[in-house]
């Protein structure tokens, strides 16, 4: 009777050490992250103790805060084994849009932040729809998402430029005012942060994100509504990036056309370095925040150590290769314990 009873909790044993294996794998890569971005600030407070003063870390904070934003909506999109190009695009276009809406009025910011999120979750609805229904390669939509987004905003914009005088004092405080020290951008990067962590932790409909990243034809078997949740990765993705658009004319108060041109490796960076599998079904919004944390870091530190910003983008080029390149090699070995496990 004892035998007939441990059998059936076997595959359950099982599944909590596959589990635990692969929860363990990446705390650790997270943890190797947060200990590289650790020793490059200390390193650059060696270097040039001014980098740490109190505006220094305050800078560090507030030109962290849109990559992380954008680094959260892209790792939602990327477990499922799919990629948004179009974000900086929709920064730029959101960024415009509420430039355009807030000049000369005394709009304030809760009304640009709707408009912003309206704009960017409108762009992630086409893009989402021609890849989930229309079954168009994500790659192929988002980069022509990408270039029709960029014409729009130039054939609207006609080298029109939205002044910082234009706007709203309200909405340029959000962009500079603070509580207890800390920037607001920082804060509210943080809480979209952790919302998005605890819903994809928490709900099913988080959790199946993954599993379409980690085998679409096995969720298609379970039930899984692979359409509509690729769906609504997309729409969150450009939300989050339409909702950093209202944040960046909040920031820096001048807007012009090519807002965030050229984000759109460095956010896939972020994400990657982060510990967000390009192939999806791994990885962590935690994660991504660092990658994008680092990556902004070392921008910060390469300017403070009067280093030519070429190797900015050389730097995170190498760190990306090497992301993906360790990203395989963690996922073959982990492949091939968890098989021993299960023979086992």
């Amino acid at each position: 009777m004892t035998a007939t009873l441990d059998k059936p909790t076997a595959p359950a044993e099982a599944g909590r050490s596959a589990r635990s294996l692969v929860d363990t794998v990446f705390r650790a890569r997270e943890i190797s992250i947060a200990g590289a971005l650790v020793l490059l600030v200390l390193f650059t407070w060696i270097a040039e103790p001014r980098f740490l003063n109190g505006q220094g870390v305050k800078d560090l904070l507030l030109n962290a805060a849109i990559l992380v934003l954008l680094a959260v909506g892209q790792s939602v999109v990327v477990v499922t084994r799919n990629i948004d190009l179009s974000v900086g695009s929709v920064v730029g276009l959101s960024a415009f849009a509420c430039g355009k809406f807030v000049s000369g009025t005394d709009h304030g910011p809760l009304l640009v932040a709707l408009l912003g999120i309206a704009v960017g979750a409108a762009c992630g609805l086409v893009s989402g729809s021609l890849v989930s229904f229309g079954k168009v390669p994500a790659l192929v939509v988002t980069l022509g998402m990408l270039y029709i987004i960029q014409g729009v905003d130039y054939w609207w914009a006609e080298g029109e430029q939205i002044n910082a005088a234009d706007v709203p004092q309200s909405v340029l405080d959000l962009g500079s005012g603070s509580v207890l020290g800390i920037p607001y951008l920082p804060l509210i990067s943080f809480a979209v942060l952790a919302a998005t962590a605890y819903f994809l932790r928490t709900y099913r409909s988080g959790r199946e994100l993954y599993a379409i990243g980690s085998s679409p034809e096995a969720a298609r078997l379970a039930g899984v509504p692979i359409r509509r949740r690729v769906l609504g990765a997309y729409v969150f993705s450009g939300a989050v990036a339409g909702f950093a658009g209202s944040l960046w004319l909040a920031r820096f108060g001048t807007v012009v056309a090519d807002n965030a041109h050229g984000w759109e490796l460095t956010v896939v960076s972020a994400v990657v370095v982060g510990g967000v599998a390009i192939v999806g079904g791994t990885g962590t919004v935690w994660g991504a925040a660092l990658g994008a944390l680092l990556l902004t870091t070392i921008g910060s530190a390469l300017s403070v150590l009067k280093v030519d910003s070429f190797w900015e983008d050389a730097i995170a080029g190498a760190l990306l290769l090497a992301a993906i390149s360790v990203d395989r090699i963690v996922n073959v070995r982990m492949t091939r314990a968890l098989r021993k496990r299960s023979a086992r």
